[in-house]
């Protein structure tokens, strides 16, 4: 997701950007500080665990729109927006289940969930449904939704400031100039009131509302060809169904979901805010494109797209974001100036669709299992051919066998020396020992050097078998311990070590050229 949305960013630099709910996945079931519930599954995901993930969304999201830039292209003086205040049934819960203090925290960070936004001259509400729907249930704490009632109540106001404020600050004035310093007398106190902007005479600009829950629609209604989970179903003569349960948005509701809201909210919702031409919601995940011609509101009918998630990991394999192109050039008072375009077609959506991320994975999956059938192949055939491999080791041992050569020549040299009895056992004791055995004799020199070649100490014995042979008893030990140290693999062992042995050659190119892919987008 972090890849993605930095390139987004960087690509398309949009001028705004809005989340539609669900920021957390179990933020409605981390406990805050003081808070207490029943439930001992969520003990240990208390404020510390909430603070973490709210870190780890803000390197996700806020830090690439950030270095992608926060002023709007072209020579506009005007900073790029990112809202992401609207809550979700999973940030907040729903309805009842909502709890103050978890709504409090969620509201500190992203801030408040109804708003008015001026964006591309188009009045944007953001309006906190999962806590208004509190609004049908009698056992409910008028604490969660009586602000969202509060704020749909006066939103036209609301809607005629905020373009009052967007008006000025393009003519260089300050929208929020600073009161007069006046002096009153003490019982004029409690009739004075605040001054209020002079909205009179403004237009009012197109509407899209932002929910998180979806609007109300019949059960079937069909959601169109873009729906991943199921396309539209065809009749005989090739049309989609007017009623498509499939296709459609289930409309039920269960543990801390509605999938949309009841028909008499919805309808209090758009007569309220009154002009509505769009409206995006979230919480289905999958994408759903509606026209409700039901609400009385903005003529034609309320266009209404619920937007696909932008994870994959939300049970569609492509996820997705909508793109909004908007043009709406008004004069001094908000009225439309453009008279090539209707007053309806100001405003285009196009779906963006990501690569499907499960597929990619599927597909490293499928070239893992084919290497390692490829390198369990390499160790079978070289298991079966040892010659060929370089862990099997010789057929023979590093150092020289020796052990067939000096028994020749050591019955070479018993054949050829002396026949008194003293050779033939000094012999046959060296070949035993391992050790030259010397005469008695060898010891005494004799006393002139023309004595002979014993007076030089020169034993006798050995004259007769001249040569070296080496101790043999050294030379067959030494061999031994080659033997011992270079044994060969054969078989299962040999078949283990060369698949093992290809695996981490492998692996050692693979992964870290896999990573650096990675690391680097």
């Amino acid at each position: 997701m972090k890849r993605v949305y930095s390139l987004l960013q960087q690509r398309l630099y949009p001028d705004s950007t809005v989340f539609l709910g669900d920021l957390f996945d179990g933020g409605r079931e981390w406990t805050t500080n003081g808070d207490t519930k029943s439930d001992k599954r969520w003990k240990k995901y208390g404020e510390a665990y909430w603070l973490k993930e709210y870190k780890r969304f803000g390197k996700i999201f806020f830090d690439p729109w950030i270095d992608a830039g926060v002023t709007c292209r072209g020579s506009s003086t005007a900073r790029r927006k990112l809202l992401t205040n609207l809550p979700g049934n999973h940030d907040v819960g729903f309805a009842t289940g909502i709890h103050q203090s978890v709504k409090n925290r969620f509201n500190a960070y992203f801030g408040d969930g109804n708003r008015v936004d001026i964006l591309g001259n188009h009045t944007f509400i953001s309006l906190d449904t999962v806590s208004l729907s509190a609004k049908e249930y009698a056992e409910s704490d008028d604490e969660i939704w009586l602000p969202a009632s509060d704020f749909l109540s006066g939103v036209q106001t609301l809607a005629r400031k905020a373009l009052n404020s967007e008006l000025k600050l393009r003519k260089g004035v300050n929208p929020n100039p600073p009161f007069p310093h006046s002096v009153f007398d003490t019982h004029n106190l409690s009739q004075d009131s605040l001054r209020e902007p002079d909205t009179r005479g403004l237009a009012q600009l197109p509407t899209i509302l932002l929910t998180h829950v979806p609007l109300f629609r019949d059960s079937g209604k069909p959601c169109g060809p873009f729906r991943e989970h199921w396309p539209p179903t065809l009749d005989s003569n090739g049309d989609p169904l007017v009623v498509d349960e499939r296709n459609a948005i289930r409309v039920a509701a269960g543990y801390q979901y509605q999938n949309v809201l009841t028909r008499e909210l919805s309808r209090e919702i758009t007569e309220k805010i009154g002009n509505v031409h769009y409206a995006f919601s979230g919480d289905d995940h999958d994408y759903c494109e509606v026209v409700h011609r039901g609400y009385p509101s903005a003529g034609s009918g309320i266009r209404e797209i619920t937007v696909k998630s932008i994870s994959w990991a939300m049970g569609v394999r492509k996820p997705g974001f909508v793109l909004v192109s908007l043009w709406n050039p008004i004069d001094d008072k908000g009225n439309s100036i453009d008279t090539t375009s209707g007053r309806g077609n100001t405003i285009q959506t196009h779906l963006c669709l990501l690569p499907d991320q499960l597929g990619i994975f599927m597909c490293y999956g499928f070239v893992l299992i084919q290497t390692v059938f490829f390198l369990l192949l390499r160790a079978g055939h070289l298991a079966l051919n040892p010659t060929k491999s370089s862990l099997a080791g010789s057929e023979s041992p590093i150092l020289p066998v020796v052990r067939e050569h000096l028994s020749t020549e050591m019955e070479k040299a018993e054949s050829s020396s002396s026949d008194d009895g003293s050779g033939k056992s000094s012999l046959s004791s060296e070949r035993t020992t391992g050790l030259s055995a010397r005469s008695l004799n060898s010891r005494v020199r004799g006393v002139s050097p023309t004595t002979g070649l014993g007076s030089y100490g020169l034993p006798a014995p050995l004259i007769d078998r001249a040569g070296y042979f080496g101790p043999a008893r050294d030379i067959f030990l030494v061999e031994t311990k080659a033997k011992s140290k270079f044994k060969r693999l054969k078989g299962l062992k040999l078949f283990y070590a060369e698949f093992t042995w290809s695996i981490i050659r492998v692996a050692s190119v693979v992964l870290p050229w896999y990573f650096w892919l990675i690391w680097n987008g």
